[in-house]
């Protein structure tokens, strides 16, 4: 099994696992939250620890230690990416399973399973993005959206569409749904690797919002934004961020 093969294959378990501890009945709220974290994350880190025993790993959900920063493959996980969304059991939440290499967001998997049927979306299955023309549709935060991408939509006539987890909000623009997500409230490496991932896979543009390059498995995991969009309004998005 390649690295995308066992990425797409974990994220897809993991959220059908995630699935039958919601339809259980046994938890609701936080408390749903909280059992599917860890559930999820049990399962991704035996099956990684088993199948990739050499590389490195951080999860979320584990506690982090330094040997991952002697490793040049370091799984990146994020067992529910929503946890709050999952345990309001909506649709936009999602399972992060990733490779970095030397520190790039190489290989990965978003699940979506809250989704009709469930979705996998994965760096080796290119699917072709839906053309459209228009003002941008930017997805931004359900809570606390960013104030540049709030900007960023004035300024170019576009639409803000709120949604959930980071990986839902970047695969709506992997899945044509949106154009732009623009986040400036912090994240973890997590939360994003891969997301970026599987964007880059599909010829998204991702940097940080100054344009700097994304770089993973560092010893502080903290990432303060996030870029994800088309290429054909990258220009447009960092003239309006620069304006």
């Amino acid at each position: 099994m390649t690295d995308a093969e066992l990425a797409a294959h974990l994220a897809g378990i993991a959220g059908r696992i995630l699935i039958e501890v919601r339809d259980s009945g046994m938890f609701d709220g936080k408390a749903l939250g909280k059992a599917g974290d860890q559930t999820a994350n049990e399962f991704l880190i035996h099956a990684l620890r088993h199948q990739r025993p050499e590389d490195g790993l951080l999860s979320e959900e584990s506690k982090d230690t330094e040997e991952r920063l002697e490793k040049s493959r370091v799984w990146i996980i994020d067992p529910v990416d929503g946890t709050r969304e999952f345990g309001e059991m909506r649709s936009d939440w999602a399972v992060h399973v990733a490779l970095a290499v030397n520190g790039e967001a190489s290989i990965g998997a978003v699940a979506l399973p809250g989704l009709a049927g469930g979705v996998v979306l994965r760096t080796d299955e290119i699917r072709a993005l839906p053309s459209r023309d228009g003002p941008p549709r930017l997805v931004v935060s359900r809570t606390r959206p960013a104030s540049e991408a709030i900007a960023v939509a004035e300024r170019l006539g576009g639409e803000l569409i709120p949604m959930g987890s980071a990986g839902a909000k970047a695969m709506a623009v992997v899945r044509g749904e949106a154009e732009v997500y623009l986040h400036s409230g912090g994240q973890f490496e997590w939360d994003s690797c891969a997301p970026v991932a599987v964007a880059r896979a599909h010829g998204l543009h991702c940097s940080r919002i100054d344009g700097s390059p994304l770089i993973y498995n560092q010893k502080d995991t903290y990432m303060p934004d996030l870029l994800i969009c088309r290429q054909e309004w990258t220009k447009a998005v960092f003239a309006a961020l620069n304006s």
